[in-house]
């Protein structure tokens, strides 16, 4: 049996006996490790090894095949040992170098879009289980340490018990990437999520889904599941938030017609909904105050001038205001036999234009898992704007409301983007004025 929950409030690092560094990490920074240089080998690979700096900071030692040149006399006890797929030069997974944990961690695994992502979820774990990649892999990811080194995995035995094991996706360059841990028994059960903070901007994320979870779960929901919140707390001054597993290994089903509108407008109206012109709306100065935190620029010059022309010329037009998830797209849900399952709560907020997540599932599924090039991605948000009226009328829009906030849905992930800094950070449509902007002045044009 886990001990979740033993430690489930801000200080627990103090209650679990894990001291945690004063200062605040600003990036992903650590003491020196062995690996990669830093501008050498492909991004997911020098993204383990930042990563592994914060995970597993120094004394403990980690790398390749390498390892054992860094502890000769052999005075490191081994920690943990995983694989890294596809492949060790370039991975894309994380995972645990025991059989049955390796095989449960490949299950339900895909990015969006990725059709060999796909093929290899369906494809490893019989192969994993058997131990077969195991065996033919001698390429491992090794960490070790002297005994009592602090590190993720002694912190997370402290929270969850002994013997517990993680995979992770080495997911691709973007502002918010952080470690997400699927927290797994040598037997391959699946006992819950962590995410790990990294620097100020996810520390801010991880904080958030705690608290929306949190608020979530006193809303009694009936459309939607969620995970529950197992446990909170710092480690080595990074926020640990770890969730409960949802039943996603269930058979799925096909969503009923109107379902997932009506969950999504269930989800808007859990602190109440109300109605009000944009101008002098309390979302709108929130927007406004946002961009200003952006990076100085053209886009951001933009965007706050698309604002001033949006109050000038709709300003009167009223809107319905509630909750949106804030990033409900199809690989952030799955429905199944045991309801509809819905996870990453941490961009949720409240009153923000109704129909947001409708907007946002939408184009998502076309842009990001169709992997659009800038031209198409344009043409996707103009058809986002064209098609607002048909997807929002069921949250009660009509056509000139749903058209306003289809612009203001555009303008808000524009900002989303400027104040992560996608772009600096290398993720692939991290820069709005390639593509999110010209549409929204399209889109201006035709109001």
């Amino acid at each position: 049996m886990h001990n979740f929950g033993k430690a489930d409030h801000p200080d627990a690092s103090q209650t679990a006996g894990v001291s945690a560094p004063a200062d605040r990490p600003t990036g992903i920074t650590a003491s020196p490790q062995a690996g990669p240089p830093a501008t050498a080998g492909p991004e997911r690979l020098r993204y383990l090894y930042e990563m592994g700096r914060l995970l597993w900071p120094s004394p403990a030692v980690f790398g390749t095949a390498q390892l054992r040149a860094a502890d000769p006399r052999g005075l490191l006890a081994p920690v943990s040992e995983f694989l890294l797929l596809p492949q060790a030069g370039n991975p894309r997974l994380l995972v645990p170098a025991n059989r049955r944990a390796a095989a449960a961690a490949i299950h339900g695994y895909g990015e969006p879009g990725s059709r060999v992502a796909a093929i290899g979820a369906k494809v490893l774990p019989p192969l994993l289980s058997t131990g077969l990649i195991s065996v033919a892999m001698r390429t491992r990811f090794r960490v070790s340490a002297p005994p009592g080194t602090a590190t993720i995995e002694s912190y997370l035995a402290q929270i969850a018990g002994p013997g517990i094991t993680f995979s992770t996706h080495l997911g691709a360059a973007r502002a918010n990437r952080k470690p997400v841990l699927q927290l797994l028994t040598i037997g391959g059960a699946t006992v819950g999520f962590a995410k790990v903070s990294i620097n100020p901007l996810t520390s801010d994320l991880v904080a958030a889904e705690h608290a929306a979870l949190t608020r979530l779960s006193r809303s009694r929901l009936t459309l939607l599941q969620l995970p529950g919140v197992l446990h909170f707390g710092q480690w080595a001054g990074l926020n640990v938030l770890v969730l409960s597993p949802l039943p996603v290994r269930n058979l799925r089903v096909a969503l009923p017609s109107g379902r997932l509108g009506a969950a999504m407008a269930e989800v808007a109206g859990v602190d109440g909904l109300h109605r009000g012109p944009l101008a002098g709306s309390s979302y709108l100065r929130r927007l406004r105050a946002r961009l200003v935190t952006a990076d100085n620029g053209p886009d951001r010059g933009a965007l706050a001038s698309v604002l001033d022309s949006l109050e000038r010329q709709v300003g009167s037009t009223e809107l319905s205001f509630g909750c949106w998830h804030g990033d409900w797209t199809p690989w952030n849900m799955a429905n199944t036999r045991s309801g509809l399952l819905v996870w990453d709560w941490e961009r949720f907020t409240r009153d923000v234009p109704v129909g947001f997540d409708a907007l946002h599932c939408q184009l998502q599924s076309e842009v990001v898992a169709g992997q659009q090039d800038m031209p198409h991605a344009i043409a996707a948000c103009t058809r986002s704007v064209s098609d607002a009226p048909r997807l929002l009328g069921q949250f009660g829009a009509g056509p000139a409301a749903a058209r306003v906030t289809s612009i203001l849905y555009l303008a808000d992930i524009a900002t989303r983007y400027l104040t992560d800094r996608q772009e600096r950070a290398g993720q692939q449509r991290g820069a709005p004025g390639r593509w999110l902007i010209p549409a929204i002045r399209a889109a201006m044009a035709g109001l």
